[in-house]
């Protein structure tokens, strides 16, 4: 069994990245900018937003953090967007989810110029990645898809289950994955809620990508000797003995899966850490403009 150290892989792409931005600043060119607009306090997003500011600092990015209180105005949101959509200075930003429930989140999302939504969600760069054209992959896909190109792990002609169907990770992941590409010719299905005896379809994978939301869901009898697991979710779970209260579990059950399985990804430390980078490498591909010129 190997574990599939994203944390480990996350800082060297940073280090490429880094590289590229001293280049960048020898040859007098534009240092990359990303953006993020944090609304209220939560703590989660507190901590994603803390992440891509270091990471930022870690690469040689510009970056700008946007604060404003829970109780923003949909219109005074807009506005926000619509200045970094102008800021010819910005590449790429980010409106960290979940916002507000009164706050619109699909009309947030659509306000985003495409050419600089570097989270990959804007329906445009959701409709070019289904169609195989050049786009911002959604930040999360695009970390995995890492993970499996610089692991050498084989996906052609394997059987792959994504568990979940987010169009944050679900919904995309099957997409790449069975597209025409080095990473991809998988076949896949593409499970749920809904999913008659889900357990069969995972025994008969190759690869499973689980990303449910549901601690410890997928247990050792659903899977099969020698599967890749690639585990997304990140569940808080009480536990008395931490000093927080909580641990972080994924939605795999490690101990009982991780002896049948190839490669494995460990939560904390496995996927997270590259969904970060992987919007470093989006922003990098803006300030290029490798995607829209």
């Amino acid at each position: 069994m190997t574990l599939i150290d994203g944390k480990q892989l996350a800082q060297t792409i940073k280090s490429e990245i880094a590289e590229e931005v001293e280049k960048i600043k020898k040859q007098g060119g534009k240092v990359p900018h990303l953006a993020a607009v944090l609304i209220g306090n939560n703590p989660a997003s507190e901590a994603y937003v803390g992440n891509k500011v270091k990471s930022c600092e870690e690469v040689g990015f510009h970056s700008t953090l946007i604060r404003r209180d829970a109780d923003i105005s949909q219109e005074e949101l807009l506005r926000i967007i619509s200045d970094l959509n102008q800021n010819p200075d910005i590449d790429g930003f980010i409106v960290q989810l979940p916002l507000p429930a009164r706050i619109d989140e699909q009309e947030i999302t659509l306000a985003i110029d495409p050419k600089k939504d570097v989270d990959g969600f804007h329906p445009v760069n959701f409709g070019r990645m289904a169609q195989g054209l050049d786009c911002y992959l959604p930040a999360t896909p695009f970390g995995i898809l890492q993970m499996l190109e610089r692991y050498n792990i084989e996906t052609s002609g394997k059987e792959c289950v994504v568990v979940g169907r987010s169009n944050i990770v679900g919904t995309p992941m099957s997409l790449l994955l069975s597209r025409k590409a080095k990473v991809g010719n998988c076949t896949v299905t593409m499970t749920h809620s809904r999913t008659k005896d889900l357990a069969a379809h995972c025994r008969n994978a190759d690869i499973i990508v689980a990303a449910i939301g549901i601690p410890n869901f997928i247990k050792g009898d659903m899977v099969k000797e020698g599967v890749v697991i690639i585990d997304v979710g990140i569940n808080r779970v009480e536990d008395s003995s931490k000093k927080s209260g909580f641990r972080l579990t994924g939605d795999v059950d490690f101990e009982s899966v991780a002896p049948k399985s190839s490669f494995i990804t460990p939560v904390p430390g496995g996927v997270g850490p590259m969904t970060v980078t992987s919007l470093m490498m989006n922003t990098l591909r803006a300030s290029r403009k490798e995607v829209y010129k």
